[in-house]
C-alpha cells in the first residue's frame, strides 16, 4: 500500500493536552483543519483556522453537542474506499469530501466514574460519535490514519516528517490496532460500570476486561515463560501498579507478585503502630509491630531470617535512615514503602540493584474487587478476600478466657494467616509473628513447621526458649482433628484463634481444655491457594 498525503483532518478531542502544538505542525503543512466546539475553540485561540463540522456537514451541532459528528459527510468522508469507482462516484454525487486524518480521544468516562458524579453525568460522559470516528477511520486504515492518544502526537508529526506530509501502510496500522484497542476499553469500561455499579450484578453474564500495556518482563516465573504487566484501562486505587519505582534494576514477574503480597499484608496496619512485612514466595516469613520502625523491622526479621535474604520487605509508614540501614545490611530485592525520607533515600542509593518503591497511600485493606484465576478452558472469578472479624464476632469456646494480651496476640496472628497460603499457622507473641507453617498438606505440618523455624531462631539469637512458648497461635481454616492443635501446644503456644465448623469442634474443645488453652472461633475462614 502506498503512502497517503494528508491534506484534511478532523480533529475531536477531550484531551487538549498537546493539541495546539499538534494544530501548528499540520498547519504548517496546509493541512485544513476541520473541529468541534472546545477543540475548534482551543484551536482558534492558539491563532489557527479552523473549519467548524457543522460548515462541512451542512447540519448544526445540536442537542447539547450530542450530534455533531454523526453524519454522512463525516463517515463518507472516512470510509470511501478512494481506489473504489463506486465510492468515489457517490463522494462526487453527495459532495462528500475525503477526510485524511482523525484526531480524537474520547470522552472523560472512567474519570467521571472515579470522582463519583451523579448518574446523569455519568451518562453524558458516554462518547458515541468518537467512537463511531474512531471506528470507522481505523477500519478504513488502507486511506485513513487515526490518532487517539496525545502521546502519539509526536510520533505522527515524525512520521510526516519523513514522508513529506504523509502516512505510510505500516503506521496506520499500527494506529488502526491501537485504536480498536481504546474503543474496546473503553466500551468494556462502560459495560462494567453498567453491570457493577448500576446494575449492582457481581457476575455479570459477559465479563469485559480492559487493560493497558505497561511494561514488558525479562521472563516470567521461570525464564523459559514470557511475562508482560499492565495497568487496569481507567482509574484504579493505589498498589504497586502505581508505585514510583525510585532506584534499582526493572521489576521482574517475582518481584511484582512478591512486592503486591507484601504491600496486601502491610495495608491491613494502615493507620496503626509503625509495622514491617517481610516477604519471600509471596508468603510472609516476618511480620512485626514495634513503637518503631527500626523495632519492628528488627523482631520481624527475628521470626525467620534465612527467610528474609532475598526477600520484599514493605513498611506502613515513611521510611528513615535507620530503618533504611538495617534493611540494607541484608540483601533485599524490594523495598515497599509510602515514603522514605531523604537519608533513607541516600542509604538505599548505595546498593543499586535494590528497587525502592513508593506508593503514597496504602490501598484499603477491605476494598471490594474481584480476583481471577485461569483454569484449563475457563476462568474463576471470585469476590476478594477483604472479610474482617471485628471483636463482638469473636466467641471465647474454651473454659478458660484469654488475657488481654493473649487475644491481642491472636488477632495479630489471625492478621498474618490470612496472607499465608494454606494450611497456614502462624504464632505471635507481642505484636510479632514467631513462626509461619505455610503451604503444607495438612496443618499438623505447618504448625510442626513453623515450631521447627521459631526453634531454629531461638538458636540463632541464643535465646533460652523459642518464641513460641506463651504464644497465641492462628489457624486459617478450622482444625479438622486435636492434632495440629497440639502440635501447637507442643511448641507452647497458649492461646488458639481459629474459624471453628469443624464435625470435631467438641473433640478441639476438650482438648484445649485439657491442655489449659484459651481458644477463640471467628466464624470466618482465610483460606489462600
Amino acid at each position: 500500500m502506498k503512502d497517503i498525503k494528508i491534506k484534511r483532518a478532523l480533529l475531536s478531542v477531550s484531551d487538549k493536552t498537546g493539541l495546539a502544538e499538534l494544530g501548528h505542525a499540520l498547519a504548517a503543512r496546509d493541512i485544513e483543519l476541520v473541529s468541534t466546539g472546545g477543540t475548534a475553540k482551543t484551536l482558534r485561540e492558539a491563532g489557527l483556522k479552523v473549519r467548524d463540522i457543522s460548515e462541512l456537514t451542512g447540519f448544526p451541532e445540536m442537542m447539547d453537542g450530542r450530534i455533531k459528528t454523526l453524519h454522512p459527510k463525516v463517515h463518507g468522508g472516512l470510509l470511501a474506499v478512494r481506489d473504489n469507482s463506486d465510492h468515489a462516484a457517490a463522494m462526487k454525487m453527495h459532495d462528500i469530501g475525503a477526510i485524511d486524518l482523525v484526531v480524537v480521544n474520547l470522552y472523560p468516562f472512567a474519570q467521571t466514574v472515579a470522582n463519583q458524579a451523579d448518574r446523569d453525568e455519568i451518562i453524558e460522559n458516554i462518547d458515541i460519535g468518537g467512537p463511531s470516528m474512531v471506528r470507522s477511520a481505523a477500519k478504513n486504515h488502507d486511506y485513513v490514519t487515526i490518532i487517539t492518544d496525545p502521546s502519539d502526537y509526536d510520533s505522527l508529526i515524525a512520521e510526516m516528517e519523513e514522508t513529506d506530509g504523509a502516512t505510510s501502510h505500516a503506521f496506520r496500522r499500527i494506529c488502526a490496532a491501537k485504536a480498536y484497542a481504546v474503543t474496546a476499553a473503553y466500551d468494556g469500561m462502560i459495560a462494567s460500570w453498567f453491570a457493577f455499579a448500576d446494575q449492582g450484578e457481581m457476575f455479570p453474564e459477559s465479563l469485559n476486561f480492559g487493560a493497558k500495556l505497561g511494561d514488558t518482563l525479562r521472563y516470567g516465573e521461570n525464564p523459559h515463560q514470557h511475562a508482560a504487566f499492565y495497568l487496569p484501562a481507567g482509574p484504579s486505587a493505589s498498589g504497586i501498579g502505581q508505585a514510583e519505582q525510585l532506584q534499582g534494576k526493572e521489576l521482574s514477574y517475582n518481584n511484582y507478585n512478591d512486592a503486591d503480597a507484601a504491600l496486601e499484608l502491610v495495608s491491613e496496619f494502615a493507620g496503626g503502630p509503625p509495622t514491617v512485612v517481610i516477604v519471600k514466595h509471596a508468603n510472609p516469613c516476618g511480620v512485626a509491630s514495634g513503637d518503631t520502625l527500626i523495632e519492628a523491622y528488627r523482631a520481624a526479621l527475628e521470626c525467620d531470617s534465612v527467610s528474609a535474604f532475598g526477600g520484599i520487605v514493605a513498611v506502613n509508614q515513611p521510611l528513615d535512615g535507620q530503618t533504611a540501614e538495617a534493611i540494607t545490611a541484608v540483601f533485599t530485592e524490594v523495598v515497599v514503602a509510602p515514603a522514605a525520607d531523604d537519608t533513607a533515600r541516600e542509604i538505599f542509593a548505595r546498593k543499586k540493584n535494590l528497587r525502592l518503591l513508593i506508593t503514597g497511600d496504602l490501598p484499603d485493606a477491605r476494598r471490594p474487587g474481584l480476583m481471577m484465576k485461569n483454569i484449563a478452558g475457563g476462568y474463576l472469578l471470585q469476590s476478594r478476600d477483604n472479610g474482617f472479624v471485628a471483636d463482638a464476632d469473636l466467641k471465647v469456646v474454651t473454659k478458660r478466657q484469654p488475657t488481654a494480651q493473649e487475644m491481642a496476640d491472636c488477632r495479630f496472628a489471625w492478621t498474618v494467616a490470612k496472607h499465608v497460603k494454606s494450611n497456614a499457622i502462624v504464632y505471635a507473641k507481642d505484636w510479632a509473628t514467631a513462626g509461619i507453617g505455610a503451604g503444607q498438606m495438612n496443618r499438623r505440618d505447618s504448625a510442626r513447621i513453623a515450631a521447627a523455624k521459631a526453634q531454629e531462631a531461638a538458636e540463632t539469637y541464643g535465646w533460652d526458649a523459642p518464641k513460641t512458648k506463651g504464644s497465641a497461635v492462628a489457624s486459617d481454616a478450622f482444625f479438622p482433628f486435636a492434632d495440629g492443635l497440639m502440635a501447637a501446644a507442643e511448641a507452647g503456644a497458649t492461646a488458639v484463634i481459629q474459624p471453628g465448623g469443624s464435625m470435631r469442634d467438641d473433640e478441639v474443645i476438650e482438648a484445649a481444655d485439657s491442655a489449659g488453652l484459651a481458644m477463640v472461633f471467628t466464624g470466618m475462614r482465610h483460606f489462600r491457594h
